[in-house]
């Protein structure tokens, strides 16, 4: 790419961590600018945050709203991406809660995601579901793997007390609202499960689509519901107001550490923003029908997603 003007690096999380993106990050990050979006798909779950953060242009989304007002399958993954496109990000780090399924993932943890296994059913998860069109993107890795292994070295150099970071994780990603039962949670695990989350996916798919190098920083909260919860003093159940507080303990400290490795990663993709990685050309070879044939009204549409191809 040779013109590098107008770049972004999007975040994509829960309000909490860009709410401390934006207040620690120096170098004109307290003058968040609100950005609103119209995108052919409707508008994203709340106006982007744009700043500078240390120097280096920002966009942060908060997933699920504002104030989390927005259930998993009913966020609006096609506009969350084309709007974080159409602000300039070319990278998307993106961060959410999970529950683990593998001992060694411990609460606080942090896991860069390698794969994805999608068990949603009610989400729209393609930009290109007309009639007029056949485009198909390769995923045989889902998460970008050049910005995965920035956010690695930058992991390397962290000191998070006993929490660790973890280089890779199948995440498995649920419908939701609900949590798993424990059967479910078991299967999960014999499929090779490490995490189980509510909303990488379609996210992951539609920014493969959107030609954005996309990586997600799974925070784990809990061990799902494959392992019993016991308190320590009497070896039996923990009471639900004491999980509770538990739990959210646990998700404020891996917000914590989450934070301290974006902070860390952020110059690092920074540094790299001429090269183009392979997710930047997802749609080179991805559009399989003629493009002469594509209806005009659909080529204007989606121009911002393929308008260099076609």
């Amino acid at each position: 790419m040779s013109d590098l003007s107008g770049m972004r690096i999007g975040i994509i999380g829960g309000s909490g961590l860009g709410n401390a993106l934006l207040a620690c990050g120096g170098g004109g990050a307290g003058a968040a600018e609100a950005l609103e979006v119209e995108t052919p798909f409707g508008r994203p779950s709340a106006p982007l945050m744009l700043s500078e953060w240390n120097g280096i242009p920002i966009a942060f989304l908060p997933r699920h709203g504002v104030a989390h007002t927005i259930p998993p399958s009913m966020i609006p993954f096609r506009a969350n991406i084309y709007a974080l496109k159409a602000a300039g990000c070319k990278w998307v780090i993106a961060s959410g809660a999970v529950g683990s399924l593998q001992e060694q993932i411990a609460p606080r943890d942090l896991v860069l995601a390698d794969q994805a296994i999608d068990k949603t059913t009610r989400r729209a998860g393609t930009f290109f579901d007309e009639v007029g069109a056949a485009v198909h993107v390769e995923m045989s890795q889902p998460f970008c793997p050049q910005l995965r292994g920035i956010l690695q070295t930058a992991g390397g150099g962290l000191t998070l007390g006993s929490s660790q970071i973890h280089p890779r994780g199948t995440y498995v990603c649920m419908e939701g609202p609900a949590f798993s039962t424990r059967a479910e949670s078991l299967m999960h695990r014999q499929w090779g499960g490490d995490v189980i989350g509510m909303t990488a996916m379609p996210e992951a798919r539609l920014a493969r689509e959107a030609e954005l190098s996309y990586a997600l920083i799974a925070l784990a909260t809990d061990y799902d519901s494959w392992k019993p919860h016991v308190a320590p003093a009497h070896g039996g159940p923990v009471a639900k107001q004491a999980l509770l507080t538990e739990i959210i303990g646990h998700m404020h400290a891996a917000t914590d550490h989450a934070l301290q490795l974006v902070q860390a990663a952020v110059p690092g993709v920074w540094e790299r923003r001429a090269e183009v990685f392979e997710a930047h050309r997802a749609l080179e070879l991805a559009i399989w029908t003629d493009k002469a044939k594509i209806p005009a009204e659909m080529r204007k549409r989606l121009e911002l997603l393929w308008g260099r191809y076609i």
